[in-house]
C-alpha cells in the first residue's frame, strides 16, 4: 500500500508535501477560490463512527467549496455498524464515491480501508491520531510566528491521547521542538514517542510547569475522551495540576498563545480566563480546520 496516496497519519508524509499542503491551505484562507473547484463531480464519503462538529461542518463545507459533494455516513447508516468487514466497506465504496474521510476508534479501521480500497482515505480521526486537527494547528502557529517552525517550542499538558501522538509526529516531521506533561501512565504512545525522540528535541515532564515554561504554544484536550466515560473519576484524580489556567500561561513565553482542539471542559483542562482570554487561539484553530482540510482534499482528490 502507497500510503502518500492517503491521509492516515503525519508520519506518512515528507516535510516537503506537508509545508506544501500548508502554504496551500494560508492561500485557501486569503481567498477560498485559490484552488479553484478540483472536486467537481467527485464526492467524499464521510463515516462518522465518533459524532462530531467542527470535522462533520468543515468537511462538508470544504467539499462543496471546492466543487464536490460530501456524503454523511453515520454507524447506523452503513453495514458496519452491523458487523459488516471494513475489507468490504472498502471495495464497495470505492465503486461508488471518490474518497473516503473516517472518524471512528481504531486506527485498524482507517488502514483497512486504504489498503482494501482503490481511492484516497482521510483519518478524520482515530484514538490513536488526529492528523487532521494538527494540520489546522500548525497553520495557527505559522500564523502568528511565521512559516518556519523549527524555532517553535510547543508545549502539550495532558493526556497523551491521540493529539499528543500527532503532535509528536508533526515535530518529527517539521523540527520544532516539543514539551510534553502527561502524568504517570498516561504518556503518549511508546512507538510514536520513540521515534520522534530519534529527529526532534522532545522531553517529557510530570509537572506541566516545567513544559509550560518559555513556550510559545501551549495546547491541551479533555481529560475524558469519547468512549473512556467510565474512566472519568480515576482520570479527573490523575489530572489534578494540568489545569492551564493563567499563572501556566503567564510562565510560557511573552508572546505565547493557547490553543484547544475543541470542544473544551472550562473548569477542568482549561480555565475560563484562558480559552477566552486575549492569548487563546481557539476560534482561529477551529477556523483553520476548514482551510487545511481544503488543502488536504486537493492533494488528494484534485
Amino acid at each position: 500500500m502507497d500510503r502518500t496516496r492517503h491521509f492516515l497519519s503525519i508520519a506518512d508524509w515528507s516535510t516537503d508535501r506537508l509545508i506544501e499542503v500548508l502554504d496551500l491551505a494560508d492561500r485557501l484562507k486569503v481567498d477560498p477560490t485559490a484552488a479553484g473547484q478540483p472536486l467537481i463531480g467527485k464526492t467524499l464519503a464521510m463515516i462518522f463512527a465518533k459524532s462530531s462538529t467542527r470535522t462533520r461542518v468543515s468537511f462538508e463545507v470544504g467539499t462543496q467549496q471546492l466543487g464536490g459533494q460530501a456524503l454523511f455516513l453515520s454507524s447506523r447508516d452503513v453495514q458496519l455498524g452491523r458487523g459488516e468487514p471494513i475489507a468490504d466497506t472498502a471495495r464497495v465504496l470505492s465503486r461508488y464515491v471518490h474518497g473516503i474521510m473516517i472518524r471512528t476508534f481504531e486506527q485498524e479501521d482507517v488502514e483497512g480501508l486504504a489498503k482494501h480500497g482503490s481511492i484516497p482515505v482521510i483519518n478524520g480521526l482515530t484514538d490513536l491520531l488526529h492528523p487532521c486537527q494538527i494540520m489546522a494547528d500548525l497553520q495557527t502557529i505559522r500564523e502568528e510566528f511565521g512559516p518556519s517552525l523549527q524555532d517553535v517550542t510547543v508545549a502539550w499538558v495532558g493526556d497523551g491521547c491521540n493529539m499528543a501522538n500527532s503532535w509528536l509526529n508533526a515535530a518529527r516531521k517539521l523540527g520544532f521542538s516539543i514539551r510534553l506533561a502527561c502524568p504517570e501512565g498516561y504518556d503518549p504512545d511508546e512507538d510514536i514517542l520513540s521515534s520522534a525522540r530519534e529527529v526532534s528535541s522532545v522531553k517529557l515532564f510530570r509537572e506541566p510547569g516545567e513544559a509550560a515554561s518559555g513556550a510559545q504554544v501551549v495546547t491541551t484536550d479533555v481529560w475524558v475522551s469519547m468512549g473512556q466515560e467510565e474512566e472519568a473519576a480515576e482520570r479527573a484524580r490523575a489530572f489534578e495540576g494540568y489545569h492551564v489556567d493563567e499563572k501556566m500561561m503567564s510562565g510560557a513565553a511573552e508572546d505565547a498563545i493557547f490553543l484547544h482542539c475543541l470542544p473544551a471542559h472550562r473548569g477542568e483542562e482549561v480555565a475560563d480566563e484562558v480559552i477566552e482570554g486575549s492569548q487563546s487561539r481557539v476560534w482561529d484553530e477551529a477556523e483553520n480546520r476548514l482551510h487545511a482540510q481544503k488543502a488536504i482534499l486537493t492533494t488528494l482528490m484534485g
